[in-house]
């Protein structure tokens, strides 16, 4: 087998086994970043200028500005950069799946030992590939349902305030304010953005989103119609009306949306999220507002019209209320027998009143002939007669009532005297209660020696401790008058 074989590290040269087995002294070091810039250097004399076609990989857009995106084919990927100026003068920004040809120099990152290409100019790899980009976009937000007609809001026919999404400078705002300036004026408020360009799309969408967020009686007049408005160009130019944000912005807009981007024959997406398309920014000038001198002349024709129709209808009328009143008798012919009723009315008025009151007079005359001092006091002296005898009658039976109840009372009391327990208190008996609940003890196995106890009496009551010896019975007396201890012939209760 051989020995080892010893490799020059800088020349990549196969060194002998003498040579290996020989002292280093006269190799030359290098450092490590002697190394790195001298590939940097010989990669970058070697691809100082190149065109790379392939097909966008990843896609990351730091806070930086800068691009970062990989490159690849079937067989290999190679990172790429685009610098914060390059990447803000491309027209079509790189998305993932873009097939592109990126023109540039190939150089080293030493700090992570790794070759990348320095994008100077990017642009789509021919207009088929950039077309199947806006038509898979196309397709995506139409699954979405952005596109659908019933989202669609109607136009306001005259709206106050006018809100214009374009570029301040450009020759579109003067063909649409001098346009709706000859038709009817109205107000206009500018949000300016850029037409074209990395920073269009984002732009667009936060002038249709600022248009919406406006509050409905702030300083700033919310707008009634917004018109997003740029004039032609290539597909490049007009590729920031086909960012989706755009696309999204205008399908969320609460105020109606006017889309005239270019000319008639360009179409981008935001024009099939609008809510109307115009095929120019004059166009949508004349869509959003009409004509003042043919609204005053159609009003005046209107005004004519009515002041005709209001003679006519007057005129007619007339006729008709002539021709009704020769049909109608004259109005003392009408109104002749109602008078002769109303005079034959009145002149029997006259004596239907003096029979009346002839009438009246007779019997006030007969009524006042029944009535006399005597028969009134006759008759409250009468009234106060029965009015008397019912007072007695009435206390009389109240005596009674009052009688019977006492007499009914005091049984109850004698009876409820004689069920009452002191009686037996009063022939020598005690009732025991427990001090402690006042409940009686009607056992003796319920009294505990120690237990307070309370003794009630026919005369009161005295507290007792009980001890815890049981209390005999007194002794039977054997004859009339004999000694029973001195108690009075009751033994002790303890």
């Amino acid at each position: 087998m051989p020995s080892d074989i010893r490799i020059d590290p800088v020349t990549g040269e196969i060194l002998d086994e003498g040579a290996a087995a020989a002292p280093l002294a006269n190799v030359v070091e290098y450092s490590v970043s002697d190394i790195s810039f001298s590939i940097k250097r010989t990669m970058e004399d070697t691809f100082g200028h190149v065109r790379v076609r392939g097909e966008l990989g990843r896609v990351s857009r730091p806070a930086s500005g800068h691009v970062y995106l990989d490159l690849k084919d079937e067989r290999a990927v190679l990172a790429a950069v685009m610098w914060k100026g390059v990447a803000g003068r491309q027209k079509i920004q790189p998305e993932q799946g873009m097939e592109v040809i990126a023109t540039g120099k190939i150089t080293t990152y030493p700090g992570q030992s790794k070759y990348q290409l320095v994008i100077e100019k990017l642009e789509p790899a021919g207009l088929g590939a950039l077309m199947a980009l806006l038509e898979e976009r196309r397709k995506k937000l139409a699954a979405e349902g952005l596109f659908d007609e019933e989202r669609k809001k109607k136009l306001p026919w005259l709206p106050e305030v006018i809100g214009v999404v374009t570029s301040p400078t450009g020759a579109v705002i003067r063909d649409i304010l001098h346009r709706l300036a000859e038709r009817f004026p109205r107000r206009v408020i500018v949000w300016p953005v850029r037409v074209q360009g990395e920073s269009c799309g984002a732009e667009v969408a936060a002038g249709i989103a600022g248009f919406n967020a406006l509050p409905a009686n702030g300083p700033i007049a919310r707008p009634d119609l917004i018109i997003v408005a740029r004039g032609g160009g290539s597909v490049e130019d007009l590729w920031g009306f086909n960012d989706e944000a755009v696309v999204r912005a205008a399908a969320a807009s609460e105020i109606p949306l006017i889309s005239a981007v270019g000319h008639e024959t360009d179409w981008t997406l935001i024009d099939h999220a609008a809510d109307w398309r115009a095929p120019t920014p004059t166009a949508a000038a004349e869509k959003a507002v009409p004509v003042r001198a043919e609204l005053l002349a159609w009003v005046g024709d209107l005004g004519g019209r009515l002041i005709r129709a209001v003679h006519t209808g007057m005129e007619q009328r007339r006729q008709r209320v002539a021709l009704a009143g020769r049909a109608l008798p004259r109005p003392d012919d009408v109104l002749a027998m109602a008078r002769q009723r109303l005079d034959g009315a009145a002149l029997g008025l006259k004596a239907g009143l003096r029979a009346l009151v002839s009438a009246r007079r007779m019997e006030l005359t007969r009524a006042a002939a029944r009535l006399s001092p005597a028969t009134l006091h006759s008759r409250i002296r009468e009234a106060r007669r029965r009015l008397d005898d019912l007072h007695g009658r009435l206390r009389r039976a109240q005596k009674i009532a009052l009688q019977r109840h006492r007499q009914r009372l005091q049984a109850g009391g004698r009876m409820l005297e004689s069920l009452s327990y002191r009686a037996v208190l009063e022939r020598g008996y005690a009732v025991v209660r427990d001090e402690a609940s006042g409940m009686p003890l009607t056992r003796a196995g319920r009294v505990r020696p120690g237990m307070a106890l309370e003794l009630e009496f026919a005369d009161g009551k005295r507290r007792a401790i009980a001890d815890g010896a049981p209390a005999m019975p007194p002794a039977r007396r054997k004859r009339r008058g004999g000694s029973d201890g001195g108690d009075g012939g009751q033994g002790s209760l303890f």
